[in-house]
């Protein structure tokens, strides 16, 4: 199993961290030891200062394929979830500056806590999905699909050009603005549509 995540795949997350527009598709990876499910608490890393959060919505894939065109996309999964993408921000802008990786900084144990997961049939519009994030009970994100650059079926096309997709592989999608700041106590709810499907605690 895999983690691949969208990158800038919304206009105004891109323009809040001051990064171009991607014409394509970004996206970069994560190990299976950075997921965290079952509502397990995420532990602040002792090399960062300064993680921060970013709400996306989940694909599962649900057969191997590569080389998929994005008419038959939507049929490699069947579920959508909900998910954080944890960013030691202070490391990735460190190796920004140096030009370099910055897996260190997205990849490392933990930092992709997946909540439950739901049967796509019940949105009625892909296009049209509603999801948000509270932490200590305050809204801290809110983002709908309408507003994503790329689409999921051409996520899934263009990812697959590259890197083969197998059953049970997750694509985070990208997050909306109001990225922010992490803090140790912090309690982490995330919803689609208003039905909680992450909750769980910093410490």
């Amino acid at each position: 199993m895999k983690i691949i995540c969208i990158g800038r795949n919304y206009i105004e997350h891109a323009k809040e961290l001051n990064n171009p527009v991607p014409e394509k598709p970004v996206f970069f990876m994560k190990p299976d030891t950075a997921l965290l499910q079952k509502n397990n608490p995420f532990f602040y890393p002792n090399f960062s200062n300064d993680v921060h959060y970013e709400t996306e919505l989940v694909l599962k894939i649900n057969k191997n394929g590569k080389h998929i065109e994005e008419q038959f996309a939507h049929k490699y999964y069947d579920e959508i979830g909900i998910g954080i993408d944890f960013t030691a921000r202070d490391i990735q802008s460190e190796q920004k500056k140096k030009g370099l990786p910055w897996e260190i900084a997205k990849a490392f144990d933990g930092a992709a806590p997946v909540g439950q997961f739901v049967n796509k049939n019940q949105f009625t519009d892909l296009n049209n999905v509603n999801f948000s994030l509270r932490i200590n009970g305050e809204v801290r994100q809110e983002g709908n699909t309408r507003d994503m650059i790329f689409s999921f079926n051409q996520i899934i096309a263009y990812v697959s050009q590259f890197i083969s997709l197998k059953t049970g592989d997750l694509i985070f999608t990208g997050t909306p603005e109001g990225v922010g700041p992490t803090k140790i106590n912090d309690h982490f709810e995330a919803y689609i549509e208003g039905e909680k499907l992450l909750d769980f605690n910093v410490k």
